[in-house]
């Protein structure tokens, strides 16, 4: 059982940075893809970024290419979501997961088989 614990999230104007992590407990973490998501009120969970096991296979949704850059950190079972010009519409609870089984990368929410608990980012115009 693997335990994942968001940080990093808050208040931000638009135009600034805002960098997220994600802790991972309980289980090998080498053995897991990683991937965030994030969910607006009134909105379904959407793809932001995922990263394979080994580190060298990321995707990103459109929305966030070239702003957002996800990363991982084997040594302290950590990932991050380093994000950039930050804008209104990237306004959400951002969730970490870990994606157990083959080890790419996968866009697909329903492939994950843990979840953190969420950080809030607001992006303030």
């Amino acid at each position: 059982q693997v335990q994942l614990a968001e940080s990093g999230g808050g208040l931000v104007q638009a135009g600034g940075s805002l960098r997220l992590s994600c802790a991972a407990s309980g289980g090998t973490f080498s053995n897991y893809a990683m991937g965030w998501f994030r969910q607006a009120p009134g909105l379904e969970r959407e793809f932001v970024a995922a990263i394979s096991v080994t580190g060298l296979d990321t995707y990103y949704a459109d929305s966030v290419k070239g702003r957002f850059t996800i990363s991982r950190d084997s040594g302290k079972n950590t990932i991050h979501l380093q994000m950039n010009s930050l804008k209104p519409e990237d306004t959400a609870v951002y969730y970490c997961a870990a994606k157990g089984g083959p080890y790419y990368a996968s866009t697909d929410l329903h492939e994950y088989d843990y979840w953190g608990q969420g950080t809030q980012v607001t992006v303030s115009s």
